[in-house]
């Protein structure tokens, strides 16, 4: 498989040319940092039957504050949550969205994606929605 492509890319079964990623700057996280937090958002967005990707956005450093930070851990209180980052993401949704709570046909825009992680680890999806 090459680096970079999502499976369905890979497989074919979804377009990845039309999809625009923009991790923006960032004085907290390093462009790997913010890439490995998108390949996170795309493989769980490969489970969202149909939808079709249009963009996901780093949504930037003023988001990797205390207070989200907080909201994270007391969402998975386990954690030790110790960094949090937030995306946008923009999509379409299939005719017959089975399986999934969104609406039918129609377009998300600014759809958020919560990511933190611990000291020595790696990026976990805590939170996505509107």
């Amino acid at each position: 498989m090459s680096k970079g492509v999502t499976l369905e890319g890979y497989l074919g079964t979804a377009s990845e040319n039309d999809v625009s990623i923009d991790l923006g700057s960032s004085e907290v996280y390093n462009k790997d940092e913010l890439k490995d937090a998108v390949i996170q958002i795309k493989c769980k967005f490969a489970s969202m039957a149909g939808c079709e990707l249009k963009s996901i956005r780093y949504a930037g450093d003023e988001a990797a504050n205390d207070e989200n930070l907080k909201r994270m851990n007391d969402i998975d209180k386990d954690a030790g949550y110790t960094q949090v980052a937030e995306f946008m993401m923009d999509f379409h949704t299939p005719e017959n969205p089975e399986g999934l709570t969104l609406e039918a046909d129609r377009d998300y825009t600014d759809y958020q994606w919560w990511l933190a992680r611990t000291a020595d680890g790696g990026w976990n999806i805590v939170s996505f929605g509107y």
